[in-house]
């Protein structure tokens, strides 16, 4: 099993960031999303507990299922269709305030399970996901800071 782990202090109030990261429907506002839209609402509706979000990015379409929401401070997720073989053992994203700063974790792992190429695979898809969590994250900071 592999894991992701990115970490990135965005100077925005935890409830800005957290508002962002759960708009399921408008992910596609962050860098190297294509397209996104929300499949089915969650609790507390729409993009809580058991939301389903579609996510493509160029060759890959995705859907995620919320399986943790607390605002504002968690969302987990746990990738339930992918277009290619993949296996997500569940992401986390958690926020901390500190002072006028938010810490964001946020963690993901996951297997490829092709006999014999899943390991290279794996390895393969580390720096892919790690570039796309990071960019997400730059876009929250981006869009976070007050106008100028």
């Amino acid at each position: 099993m592999r894991s992701i782990h990115v970490t990135r202090s965005i100077p925005a109030p935890p409830e800005a960031i957290f508002d962002l990261l759960t708009d399921h429907a408008n992910y596609d506002r962050f860098r190297g999303i294509d397209g996104s839209e929300l499949l089915r609402d969650g609790d507390p509706s729409p993009n809580g507990v058991g939301a389903v979000r579609r996510i493509r990015a160029r060759p890959f379409r995705f859907d995620e299922e919320v399986t943790a929401y607390e605002r504002p401070t968690r969302l987990d997720y746990l990738i339930v269709n992918l277009n290619v073989p993949f296996e997500h053992h569940g992401g986390s994203i958690h926020l901390s305030p500190d002072g006028d700063r938010t810490q964001v974790d946020w963690r993901s792992s996951y297997t490829v399970p092709t006999p014999l190429v899943g390991g290279l695979e794996e390895i393969v898809w580390k720096p892919v996901l790690t570039r796309g969590f990071r960019r997400v994250l730059e876009d929250v900071e981006r869009m976070t800071r007050p106008a100028a």
